[in-house]
């Protein structure tokens, strides 16, 4: 007997239903790109390791899918999109003057530890804006996001956003390297505070920079965090990111969407190639990020083309999770017709049918003359001829 052969782990077929809602929210999503102006990009799923090295801070080398072409290059599977839209920007679009808005979909492959139904294969849509260093460039696009969140029918979602800088202006004056600098990241974005104080003492800081990085963990909530963390410091860049994002919230003000918005100065983030805001959106019934992304000014200089750039992704499999844990439907779209003939009346049927799809129905053909009727459950309508 032949052995029926299922997928790797981390992988998984879809189908029926779910793979049309799918589609169906991916097609809807891209509305909303166009409407902003943004326009679709393809990148190769393969490319070269560079892309992706551990000089530009990306995915981190054990948790890549590597392997060898003919001529002995190593190649990836595209663990994340923004570096590949980097490096297809600067060999396509080097001396353009105007902002560029690129959006895109496809998948993601990460060789990451499995566990709770993780996927290590995810579907993504998301859109970078380059060539914009302003604060309304990083109010567009959470905006964007907010808009997008939206139209999947969630409406109960937050999205947190910190700014890198702060923390990196308070890890230069502490003198922070190497793997004291690991250690002080891992515990504010666990929201250790009791932790950090602990490692504190064990460092030659500064009261005042112990007590920051003690507040740090808890320094989040409406614009009235900004205050606070002013209050906090005095040292210049610290303070020049924290009125970055007062600037910010004054264009999210202009949209309308700032209820969906609030600050997490404790937010420092996984890509090392962030260089000012990054973001999260979570929602219940998700414990991953729906979307993640953040301003990275530097990326695009590895590829020989310097220039300020911004952006986010959204991760497909986790707003559908989402959808389904909240109990909200989407659109069942097309209306399903099934049309059964016999040989004698296959010549109407047919004509009824192709009728039907120009009108807009789904519609599947039978031919009962030997086989009879089939199971008709999950359609909308049924005509016998």
């Amino acid at each position: 007997m032949q052995r029926l052969l299922h997928t790797p782990e981390g992988f998984r077929d879809l189908y029926k239903d779910a793979c049309s809602e799918k589609q169906w929210l991916g097609q809807e999503l891209q509305k909303v790109f166009s409407s902003y102006g943004y326009e679709s990009i393809e990148t190769p799923t393969v490319e070269f390791l560079e892309v992706f090295g551990r000089e530009i801070g990306t995915t981190p080398s054990r948790e890549l899918y590597r392997f060898f072409d003919r001529e002995g290059n190593t190649l990836v599977l595209r663990p994340d999109f923004t570096p590949s839209i980097a490096r297809a920007a600067s060999m396509y679009f080097h001396g353009e003057k105007r902002p560029l808005r690129f959006s895109y979909q496809g998948n993601t492959f990460t060789n990451n530890v499995s566990y709770q139904g993780r996927l290590r294969e995810s579907t993504q849509m998301g859109v970078e804006l380059l060539g914009d260093a302003s604060p309304d460039a990083d109010g567009e696009i959470l905006a964007l996001a907010v808009e997008l969140l939206c139209k999947t029918g969630l409406s109960d979602f937050q999205i947190s956003v910190g700014q890198v800088d702060f923390f990196g202006a308070l890890a230069g004056e502490a003198g922070l390297e190497g793997e004291d600098y690991k250690r002080m990241c891992s515990l504010i974005s666990n929201k250790n505070r009791f932790g950090v104080e602990e490692f504190c003492e064990n460092l030659q800081l500064s009261e005042k920079l112990k007590k920051v990085f003690g507040c740090l963990p808890q320094l989040f909530g409406g614009p009235e965090v900004l205050s606070e963390a002013e209050s906090l410091t005095e040292n210049p860049r610290a303070l020049a990111a924290v009125k970055r994002l007062r600037e910010i919230w004054q264009v999210l003000e202009c949209y309308g969407c700032q209820s969906h918005i609030f600050f997490d100065l404790g937010q420092i983030g996984r890509y090392g190639y962030y260089t000012g805001i990054i973001f999260q959106g979570y929602t219940y019934g998700s414990g991953e990020p729906l979307v993640k992304g953040g301003r990275y000014d530097g990326l695009l200089e590895h590829f020989g083309n310097p220039a300020p750039a911004v952006g986010f992704g959204l991760v497909m499999e986790q707003i559908l999770n989402a959808l389904s844990r909240q109990k909200i439907s989407l659109p069942a779209g097309r209306r399903k017709t099934a049309v059964l003939y016999s040989i004698k009346t296959r010549q109407e049927a047919l004509k009824k049918a192709g009728w039907l799809r120009n009108s807009g129905e789904s519609v599947t053909c039978f031919c009962t003359e030997e086989k009879g009727e089939p199971d008709l459950s999950g359609f909308d309508n049924v005509l016998r001829f």
